[in-house]
């Protein structure tokens, strides 16, 4: 069933609502750090304390990385949706965005040129309000064949180059196809395989947060 954008909006307030209770303790006068994404960044099929938001917070708060996550992630989500809801959810700017869209278009078989203008898009708005990125890379289901394949792939090394934004070249970098570490549906990770995202991924959250102008 599709999601209509206005469900896509009701449950990405109440993500945000729900943030503060997430993140606790807050840290006094610290950056924002926005999620941005879809299931995979949503935290789906997860405990909240389990979830990529909750992991990444507590190896944050316990490494001493001074910011606050806000989850603005819906499960389902497209680049298009993304696109779609970009300024509503701006309205109140975060410091940075970690931005991980584009596995549905290339599940659902989107074409991949459709896929990488709908970034380009959301990444030069961010780049407008000066707003540091971290891209999360995504790689295409193989059985696709060569031609998508190359040109998925290359969609997020290409724009972090174009924008100077940061990334983390594979999302699922050592939990992809592996069953012990994702949920029985094969694609969603689980609590074990959070942890070995979040683990990887904490060095370039560590240089998003630097910088954050002060």
């Amino acid at each position: 069933m599709k999601t209509r954008w206005w469900q896509r909006a009701v449950c990405a307030m109440v993500l945000l609502c729900t943030a503060s209770a997430l993140t606790q303790p807050a840290l006094a006068n610290a950056p924002r750090i926005l999620l941005y994404g879809d299931s995979l960044l949503a935290g789906l099929g997860l405990p909240a304390d389990q979830s990529f938001m909750g992991q990444l917070q507590a190896a944050m708060n316990a490494r001493g990385v001074d910011a606050d996550l806000v989850n603005a992630s819906v499960s389902g989500d497209t680049t298009a949706g993304g696109l779609a809801r970009l300024d509503w959810t701006l309205a109140d700017r975060p410091d940075a965005v970690i931005l991980g869209l584009g596995a549905n278009d290339m599940l659902q078989g989107r074409p991949p040129a459709k896929a990488r203008a709908n970034l380009e898009a959301i990444m030069a708005r961010l780049d407008e309000l000066d707003v540091p990125v971290l891209l999360l890379g995504m790689k295409a289901n193989r059985g696709l064949g060569g031609d998508y394949v190359e040109q998925f792939d290359a969609i997020y090394p290409e724009l972090a180059q174009e924008h100077g934004a940061l990334l983390y070249p594979f999302f699922l970098e050592g939990v992809a196809l592996n069953p012990e570490l994702n949920q029985p549906d094969g694609l969603h990770p689980n609590a074990d395989g959070v942890a070995v995202i979040v683990a990887g991924l904490m060095p370039a959250v560590k240089e998003l947060v630097q910088q954050v102008e002060p």
